[in-house]
């Protein structure tokens, strides 16, 4: 079942089901997801439903083992942890070695025609798959893995590797995967390669974030920020943590009146299949109370992704404050907010 974040996005658009003869893929060691589950019907979501923890394929047939880690890892840091391996048959590789690959997954509208001899369609039909690439590929001198193993024997280390140093933060943004796993891989002459990999989950640093050298919206590290008489306040002061919750207080005077009023945390995920407005939380609030003020709790999702603006895609998060007015336009303002 998806987290709240993902259940907002398989929310926003059709159930992902099975598409006849259409499938999407990833790259090697992300492609352990069946290449059905990466396609669905238009308007649909079909990453939203995969976990990411499903992505890496932790070992191939000739080689058992294990990859783990000492929690947390973040950007800048360290990669610590312990590789154990048992080879199921004798191993000769012409070498071997450990790399940190990342890996964008992105989800894309397709669709096609079929038409007659006089240019008129005659069949059609739109799909949305998905396709990855490799962002980043870092190989390791150490720690130094042995090129041959024979049938039956182990072998284990640890390691302190270190952590992508510029990000990005892993991430699972509904129609968007940024993810990173840690492979062991012995390079196999005239045959496939024998490897042992596991996800790693990148996490934002703080102090990364606060650097400036992320993009982010205005004001989205302030405690409050205001819009023409409106301030919206939030406490503590951001980053959010994804999992936490948060305090929001509204002190909008000129809000005015209407048939009702809002509070609402949404994102925007700019990516191949963007999407905008995802509402994560929304409480109904008299207008009245927002032109005397009003503290609300809000919940961030857990497996909210961070907010992130990097290879090509984005993830932001607005706190608005709604006033439905009849036969007028709403009434509004908003305020970003950084999470973490």
């Amino acid at each position: 079942m998806a987290d709240g974040f993902r259940q907002a996005v398989l929310a926003s658009g059709s159930q992902p089901y099975a598409v006849y003869g259409k499938s999407g893929s990833a790259p090697t060691p992300f492609d352990a997801v069946d290449g059905t589950r990466l396609a669905g019907p238009q308007g649909s979501h079909p990453l939203a439903a995969i976990d990411m923890r499903e992505l890496v394929r932790r070992s191939s047939n000739g080689l058992d083992g294990e990859i783990t880690f000492q929690e947390p890892v973040r950007i800048g840091e360290a990669i610590a942890g312990h590789l154990r391996v048992t080879a199921r048959k004798d191993i000769k590789a012409r070498s071997a070695n450990v790399r940190l690959v990342g890996v964008l997954l992105n989800e894309h509208q397709q669709s096609r025609e079929e038409r007659d001899s006089k240019g008129n369609v005659t069949r059609s039909e739109q799909w949305v798959d998905v396709s990855g690439s490799m962002i980043e590929e870092l190989p390791f001198t150490e720690p130094m893995l042995p090129a041959t193993l024979a049938a039956g024997q182990t072998f284990e280390t640890d390691f302190n590797l270190p952590a992508p140093r510029l990000g990005p933060p892993s991430a699972h943004m509904g129609s968007a995967i940024l993810a990173w796993a840690l492979d062991a891989r012995w390079d196999i002459s005239m045959g496939g390669d024998e490897r042992v990999s596991a996800l790693v989950d990148v996490k934002q640093n703080i102090d990364y974030l606060r650097s400036g050298a992320v993009t982010l919206d205005q004001g989205a590290l302030f405690d409050a920020w205001s819009v023409g008489d409106g301030t919206i306040a939030v406490s503590p002061l951001p980053p959010a943590l994804a999992g936490s919750e948060l305090d929001v207080t509204v002190t909008w005077p000129g809000a005015g009146s209407g048939r009702g009023g809002r509070l609402e945390l949404q994102a925007d995920i700019k990516a191949a299949n963007s999407m905008s407005g995802v509402v994560l939380f929304s409480a109904i609030i008299d207008p009245q109370a927002f032109r005397g003020g009003t503290t609300v709790r809000i919940p961030i999702p857990a497996d909210a992704p961070p907010t992130l603006n990097e290879k090509g895609v984005s993830v932001s998060y607005r706190i608005r404050a709604l006033v439905d007015r009849s036969f007028r336009s709403d009434l509004s303002v908003e305020r970003f907010l950084a999470v973490m």
